[in-house]
């Protein structure tokens, strides 16, 4: 990998571990057109380079949420109960939708999907609006469970931490604070990026056109280049979401959301700007 795309990797990572400790998602919406890019400059085949994103963005999704969570943890964030149960059962549905995309999708299609569910969340976030009593959310299992499942098939599919998804869930279905919705939502990542990831190790190791250092669906060398400066940022970001107002962040979570939704499904380029 030439010196240039490492620098750009690695600056990359800084944007991805402040996105996961500011917004709890994983940052998966610029780690993986930055390594397609990457990966194309390679020579590596255009559908084998968006599905090694993804599987290379989960694993880095992996370590920096360990750190998030932990950062969360400490100022009381995170509700632990409902993280292992959206995380167990939703990692049962990263692990399918690992293999649904390396099997059956074309990684121009799972953008797609991608970019139209990252838009109805940020809508959703918008038109929400808080009641004036402020109540502890249900603690029911079985709702998390139900929707654990579907979450982790989306997690899956599109090689994404899935907080872009879970924390909308969080706070207009389940009824969690902002706050806590970002904490849980990186604990979750936990469970759900390793499946992932896992899906795409595995059901990519006889995969045609991949360069050496890969292991199935997951690039080694690109993974140290973002892991090693996302994983410090982390800190950061989790620091700064704690000093924002829950509204602010709500907002600033909307507007990635859009930007997000608007560059998967392809509007940025139809208009000729880079996305």
């Amino acid at each position: 990998m030439e010196l240039a795309s490492i620098v750009v990797l690695a600056m990359t990572g800084v944007i991805v571990g402040l996105s996961q400790g500011l917004l709890g998602v994983g940052g998966a919406f610029i780690m993986v057109p930055v390594m397609v890019v990457v990966f194309n400059g390679m020579d590596i085949p255009s559908d084998a380079a968006v599905k090694l994103a993804f599987g290379t963005s989960l694993l880095v999704v992996l370590p920096t949420a360990v750190f998030s969570s932990f950062a969360h943890h400490r100022r009381g964030a995170v509700w632990w109960k409902a993280a292992i149960v959206l995380g167990c059962v939703g990692a049962v549905g990263a692990a399918l939708g690992a293999t649904l995309t390396s099997q059956v999708l074309s990684g121009d299609t799972a953008k797609i999907i991608f970019g139209a569910a990252a838009m109805l969340g940020a809508i959703r976030m918008i038109v929400w609006k808080p009641s004036e009593i402020v109540a502890e959310p249900d603690d029911n299992p079985l709702v998390w469970a139900a929707w654990g499942f579907p979450l982790g098939v989306f997690i899956g599919l599109l090689g994404v931490g899935g907080g872009i998804l879970m924390v909308p869930l969080m706070v207009t279905v389940l009824k969690f604070g902002m706050h806590r919705a970002v904490g849980t939502s990186t604990a979750v990542m936990l469970f759900t990026s390793g499946a992932g990831a896992l899906g795409y190790i595995v059901n990519g190791l006889d995969a045609p056109g991949l360069p050496d250092q890969t292991l199935g669906y997951f690039h080694l060398p690109a993974w140290i280049c973002l892991a090693s400066t996302s994983i410090v940022m982390t800190q950061a970001g989790a620091w700064l979401a704690h000093r924002l107002r829950a509204g602010i962040l709500r907002a600033v979570f909307a507007v990635v959301m859009i930007l997000v939704g608007l560059s998967m499904m392809g509007a940025f380029g139809r208009l000729g700007w880079p996305g």
